[in-house]
């Protein structure tokens, strides 16, 4: 028995989807991506910068025992000069990156300002993390960010 065109139409049905519904999804999927993306080259900077925030532990270390040696008085540190009371007069040997610190150091006013800056490339953008220290009552030091020198806070990498 032959079946003419018009029952084979019939017969058929609807198969697959429609361009409205293809369009939609399309849709959807830009819209996502349009959010993801962003999100995740943002949280790829903070991982990469993490380990500008680590190159700064050493540093900090050096600090705090000539803090600590010097039996400071609570408020500024003074005499903590690389060089001198414990604090090593180079900053290269103390911690190697993997490529994304391009300087470190201790400032040599004898203020223990540790200073750690970024490459330029590979996502960073040489951003600078510095922070100052601070003797407590305790006569320990306490850190807090630089905001005069430090550029990392401007994009939250810092914080």
């Amino acid at each position: 028995m032959m079946m003419n065109l018009n029952q084979m139409r019939n017969r058929s049905g609807q198969s697959g989807f429609t361009l409205i519904e293809l369009l939609i999804v399309v849709a959807i999927i830009g819209i996502l991506a349009a959010i993801a993306v962003p999100s995740y080259q943002s949280y790829t900077k903070k991982a990469k910068f993490s380990e500008i925030v680590s190159a700064a532990a050493p540093l900090k270390l050096a600090v705090e025992e000539c803090v600590i040696q010097q039996a400071l008085p609570a408020g500024a540190v003074s005499g903590c000069t690389p060089g001198s009371n414990g604090v090593p007069a180079t900053t290269s040997n103390i911690y190697t990156a993997s490529g994304l610190v391009s300087a470190k150091s201790i400032a040599a006013g004898g203020t223990g300002v540790v200073s750690v800056t970024a490459v330029t490339g590979n996502g960073l953008n040489g951003e600078i993390y510095a922070i100052t220290p601070t003797v407590s009552n305790a006569g320990n030091a306490t850190w807090a960010l630089d905001a005069t020198t430090s550029t990392c806070d401007e994009e939250g990498l810092c914080k």
